[in-house]
C-alpha cells in the first residue's frame, strides 16, 4: 500500500509570512496529486508546522526571526484548496516529525511513502530522512514537481541529497 504525506502546505508557507512564488506555483499540482490518491482510496496524511506565541524565544525563532505558523492563526492553517474532511493531520513543533514516522511504521502492508509539499530543503527532506531511518525497507519517494524550497537552488540541493540517501526523486 502507498501513502501520501503532504508536508506543511500551510498558508504562511504558500503566500503568507514565508511564502514564495514557487510555493504558489505548485498548489495546483499538489491538489491534483491529493485528488489522485483519494480517488484510488489511498491514505493521505498532512503535517502542519506548529509554533506557539513564544516562537521568537525558541531556537528556531532566534535563527529564523519571522513569526509563522502560530497555532490558531490563518497562516497556520492548511490551504483550504487541499484539506479534505476527516484527513489525518499531524502537528509538528520542528522540521521533522517523529510522530509521523512512528505512525507510518505501525501501518501494516505499507510499501511506499510519497512526500510532497514545503519546504523541500527543510521539512520535506527532514521527514523523508526520518521515515527512511524508521523504515529502511519501505520505498520513500518525493515528487519534485509537487515540492518547492526556500530557493530554487536549495530545492535542487535537497533533492540531490535525498537521492544520495536512497530516496527516490520523481
Amino acid at each position: 500500500m502507498k501513502t501520501l504525506v503532504v508536508v506543511d502546505m500551510q498558508n504562511d508557507f504558500i503566500d503568507g509570512a514565508l511564502g514564495t512564488k514557487e510555493a504558489v506555483a505548485i498548489l495546483g499540482k499538489v491538489k491534483a496529486k491529493i485528488a489522485d490518491y483519494r480517488k484510488k482510496g489511498l491514505p493521505v496524511i498532512f503535517t502542519r508546522d506548529t509554533h506557539e506565541e513564544d516562537y521568537m524565544q525558541t531556537q528556531e525563532g532566534e535563527n529564523l526571526p519571522v513569526p509563522h505558523c502560530i497555532r490558531g492563526t490563518k497562516g497556520w492553517e492548511i490551504s483550504d484548496e487541499l484539506l479534505t474532511e476527516g484527513a489525518l493531520i499531524i502537528d509538528k513543533p520542528t522540521f521533522g516529525s517523529k510522530e509521523l514516522a512512528e505512525h507510518l511504521a505501525g501501518v501494516d502492508g505499507l510499501s511506499e511513502v510519497e512526500l510532497i509539499g514545503l519546504c523541500t530543503d527543510i521539512c520535506v527532506i527532514s521527514n523523508a530522512m526520518l521515515i527512511k531511518a524508521f523504515m529502511p525497507e519501505v520505498r520513500v519517494s518525493v515528487d519534485s514537481e509537487c515540492c518547492a524550497g526556500v530557493t530554487p537552488v536549495s530545492h535542487i540541493n535537497a533533492l540531490n541529497s535525498m537521492k544520495m540517501c536512497q530516496i527516490k526523486v520523481k
